[in-house]
């Protein structure tokens, strides 16, 4: 796993974290040519102390942490992008882990990030969401974070719209939700992505389905080294139905799943 060092601390460390995390380089965007401009710093920065005070207060041990990177309105879509955040991290209070796709490339790793760094990206929008499990099943993920299924669960060959039933690929918002699913499966150490899959249908995960056009599949094919079609059925994929894994989907689950969770809006 990629690891970033931070502050370790609460209010007094924030600072210091924040400023840690402006100096260095981000992955996981498509790499645009120009840094960020002090504006967009600034308003990142806020937006990572607001999120980080809200974790605080929230008394969790572990949150969904979500972030705008990308315009998805035609999908009908707010967020992005999400990460695992941890309060007790080796790296640091509220350490995110988030799968990330390597400059539009068809890699991705695994990062734990500072909530500063993970917010100093090229954001669309300027708010987040928090969501923090119910009390068993953040102590389940908890602990599964503290161990090998992360890891395990991490598929580096990167597809934007990977499929959801699908292991030949994986996107960063499919990786948190076979997290999800592996802390409930039974096996333990043994879970694969195969059985979180499984587990998810079996517990009656109902994918989104996204609708892409040919035409505009070819090109993405085409122009576009992290995103394929050659994971999903068939018959789906000639329609333009496309099953991946936003983070709508994941926080839609979430609250099916645990009706203990609570969601909160950062602005």
């Amino acid at each position: 796993m990629a690891a970033r060092p931070e502050a370790v601390g609460a209010a007094a460390a924030l600072a210091l974290m924040l400023a840690l995390a402006a100096g260095r380089a981000h992955a996981g965007q498509a790499c645009r040519e120009e840094a960020l401009s002090v504006d967009e710093a600034r308003r990142a920065m806020a937006l990572a102390e607001r999120s980080f005070a809200a974790l605080e207060a929230s008394g969790a041990s572990v949150a969904l942490l979500a972030r705008a990177g990308q315009d998805l309105s035609a999908y009908g879509l707010v967020y992005s992008h999400m990460g695992i955040a941890v309060r007790d991290h080796r790296a640091g209070r509220w350490t995110v882990v988030h799968a990330l796709n390597d400059c539009g490339t068809a890699s991705s790793d695994l990062y734990e990030d500072g909530v500063g760094n993970f917010f100093l990206t090229d954001l669309f929008r300027y708010r987040a969401q928090v969501a923090i499990p119910g009390p068993a099943l953040q102590a389940r993920l908890a602990a599964a974070m503290a161990g090998t299924l992360p890891r395990r669960l991490h598929e580096p060959r990167y597809n934007m719209l990977s499929y959801v039933y699908g292991t030949r690929y994986q996107n960063s918002n499919q990786w948190v939700l076979e997290v999800l699913a592996g802390a409930e499966v039974p096996a333990g150490p043994a879970v694969t992505r195969a059985a979180a899959q499984s587990w998810l249908r079996g517990h009656g995960y109902r994918p989104p389905t996204v609708h892409v056009p040919a035409a505009v599949r070819l090109g993405a094919r085409m122009f576009r080294a992290n995103v394929a079609f050659d994971d999903h059925p068939f018959d789906r994929r000639m329609a333009g139905s496309i099953d991946t894994v936003s983070t709508d989907a994941v926080l839609a689950w979430l609250r099916q799943r645990d009706p203990d969770a609570r969601v909160l809006l950062i602005e």
